[in-house]
């Protein structure tokens, strides 16, 4: 790689990195990114950095010019993070210590592809450089199935997420009603952290009250074991079975989450590993109620099942990794893109831009005007913001009609 001294002209090296939660959809951001790039005049090496941040710090860098040419077709329809991921937060003298290393090897456009905690590391590596007056642009590419970036409508690998737990939800629900007497409740364990966007998706597929999910239960609205049992009481009796979608992190009217029972510590931005949501439901329902109960979770097929891709969720990631290359280029710094609906009845969206100090460590909750007034459903506002980032539409499955036998003769 060229030093500072060779680069020619103000032209400059371009490193990307991929950060936090793999998604079905971050390569198709990858590609977004690399596709521009080699598009555009002012922009000499391209790079990955291996492992996010971790790599700058490492200098373990690879040469994505020196890739074949047809990896990025592949690329866009493959899943997880083709760089490697990670969860680093940085440390005293981190940022300036990876600025260095970048001003080293004449890299001035950074991009990288995250979520809140992500743009939490551009930011300091952005004002790093603005300290120390070196001309490197930052720009973050949204990336999260959490959907709770602030400032943009919708975050790439939501949609994906979205339509596996959809699906998900309506096939699991059909094995509980084939056999309704064997396990007749269901509790479904869907990720999301500290947001009910993903939770919520489980209800897209609902079409009959009688559907699946009965109850829905999300961090933003409190859950008591009174209240939760006397819900699946309620909807067994009213059924003859319980299907219920409940988010990892929901909590108890002392703002504890359930799955603190299954606590397996924290990450390194000190966000609670959780574990045992279901698994504590499940044991209110068969030691209280005296019902047979099980639950399905579904762990890190939500996030990346590339059998579930949104193709609408794969061109934005794309479109989002190609606007980053675009924008830092043409002088932006310290900013991510966003994904801007625009208004009317037909779907579409343009890219913006938002401020990192806006995104990093900050959540933005699901709306009250997306729940049903007692939380434990999603309304026709919450319907038609979600169905079309879910790409093709949902599948409406066959039922046969409950007629007699035929009479013997």
């Amino acid at each position: 790689m060229a030093t500072t001294a060779q680069t020619r002209g103000g032209r400059g090296h371009l490193v990307i990195g991929q950060s936090g939660g793999a998604t079905a959809v971050i390569n198709a951001s990858l590609v977004g990114a690399v596709r521009a790039a080699l598009e555009t005049d002012a922009i000499d090496g391209i790079y990955g950095a291996r492992y996010g941040i971790e790599g700058v710090l490492n200098r373990d860098l690879i040469d994505l010019r020196a890739q074949p040419a047809a990896t990025w077709d592949a690329l866009r329809g493959t899943p997880s993070a083709a760089l490697g991921s990670c969860r680093y937060r940085l440390r005293e003298g981190d940022a300036e210590r990876a600025l260095d290393m970048l001003r080293a090897l004449g890299v001035r456009y950074f991009i990288y592809i995250g979520g809140n905690d992500s743009a939490d590391t551009a930011l300091q590596l952005a004002a790093a450089a603005r300290a120390a007056d070196y001309d490197l642009r930052v720009v973050c590419v949204p990336k999260t199935i959490d959907n709770d970036l602030p400032d943009t409508d919708h975050c790439p690998g939501y949609g994906s997420a979205a339509r596996f737990i959809a699906l998900a939800t309506m096939d699991s629900a059909l094995c509980t009603e084939a056999m309704p007497s064997h396990y007749p409740v269901k509790i479904i364990e869907v990720m999301g952290r500290d947001a009910g966007w993903l939770a919520a998706a489980a209800a897209l597929g609902k079409e009959r009250e009688e559907d699946a999910p009965h109850l829905l239960y999300l961090p933003e609205r409190p859950l008591t074991a009174s209240e939760f049992l006397a819900d699946v009481q309620a909807a067994y009796d009213g059924y003859g079975m319980v299907v219920a979608v409940v988010a990892e992190t929901v909590r108890d009217e002392n703002g504890r989450p359930l799955g603190e029972l299954g606590h397996q510590g924290t990450d390194a931005f000190g966000h609670p590993l959780l574990g045992g949501a279901a698994h504590y439901l499940v044991g209110l329902v068969r030691g209280e109620l005296g019902l047979r109960s099980r639950y399905d979770k579904p762990g890190d097929l939500q996030r990346m099942s590339s059998a579930s891709v949104s193709v609408t969720d794969r061109e934005e990631a794309e479109r989002v990794g190609w606007a980053a290359v675009r924008e830092a280029v043409a002088g932006t710094t310290g900013k991510m893109i966003t994904l801007v609906r625009r208004p009317g009845p037909e779907y579409a969206c343009d890219t913006g831009l938002t401020d990192l100090e806006r995104v990093a460590n900050e959540r933005r909750p699901l709306p009250p005007e997306f729940l049903t007034p007692d939380g434990r459903g999603v309304t026709r506002a919450f319907r038609e913001y979600a169905l079309p980032l879910l790409g093709e539409p949902l599948p409406r499955y066959a039922r046969l009609r409950p007629a007699r036998g035929y009479d013997a003769q």
